[in-house]
């Protein structure tokens, strides 16, 4: 069984990007004019200008623009907007068909076996979720360390089964997320510390939420990767800890989860 889907996205309740649409847009930047773009989608000129149109009456920067006169005459060309555009969809449609892809693996139409969507929707209460790029891979007799390139710069480090990594077909390069609780999170103020935990994330305190009993203290660790820590209200006031104050993150490579 197949299942498939266009990938729509729309602004004010209205259709903004249809793979049409962007096939047009695509053919705009080959051919640099809208009258050759739109024999190569194919679309009829009438209908190339109206897209192009509601495209750029829809969008906040217009995607599209006609440059006049010069040597070649003028033509249409993409905005750097249009252009970063293309990128964001061409991200958009490759999630799009990993997620029809997992949908696909998921059913089995035949049994009715249906109701496993639903693992698809589910929610995890862990309070760190960090996305990252799978580096290295490495295999003992029972478990398997998992090493994830961050946005920050930082390699996290996760021990999981080697049945867990042949279940998630984790690959080399593979985009992953990694889950682990707050309430995992050791924070110390000192950077030089040497500890048997494989990952310590040195980053500056963005927030400190301060309860009766429990605080939570939010590290910015670099390039909008965020980790979130639960610590006694007492160890706050015991290290003194302040908002801009640089500390380190320390987890265990054992507490953490790895999603693909």
């Amino acid at each position: 069984m197949e299942i498939s889907s266009n990938l729509t996205l729309e602004l004010f309740e209205q259709p903004f990007l249809l793979e049409k649409r962007i096939d047009l847009l695509f053919a705009i930047k080959k051919c640099g004019s809208i009258s050759k773009a739109a024999k190569e989608v194919p679309m009829s000129y009438k209908k190339a200008w109206e897209a192009v149109d509601t495209m750029n009456n829809l969008s906040p920067t217009p995607i599209v623009q006609t440059e006049t006169g010069g040597r070649g005459g003028g033509g249409t060309v993409l905005t750097a907007y249009g252009e970063n555009l293309l990128k964001t969809y061409l991200v958009l449609k490759d999630e799009h068909k990993k997620f029809l892809e997992a949908l696909k693996n998921m059913t089995d139409i035949d049994s009715g076996t249906l109701k496993t969507i639903g693992r698809l929707a589910m929610q995890i209460s862990a309070r760190n979720q960090i996305r990252g790029v799978v580096e290295l891979i490495q295999e003992g007799k029972v478990n398997a360390e998992v090493y994830v390139k961050l946005r920050s710069g930082y390699t996290l480090v996760s021990t999981v089964t080697k049945t867990a990594v042949h279940n998630l077909d984790l690959k080399i390069d593979d985009e992953v997320t990694a889950f682990f609780k707050s309430s995992t999170v050791l924070i110390t103020t000192d950077l030089t510390l040497n500890i048997s935990a494989r990952n310590k994330f040195q980053g500056k305190i963005e927030s400190i939420h301060q309860g009766e009993i429990n605080s939570e203290v939010i590290i910015d660790i670099g390039n909008q990767d965020r980790v979130a820590s639960v610590v006694t209200s007492n160890s706050i006031n015991s290290l003194k800890l302040k908002v801009g104050e640089s500390v380190s993150a320390i987890i265990k490579a054992s507490d953490i989860m790895i999603g693909k």
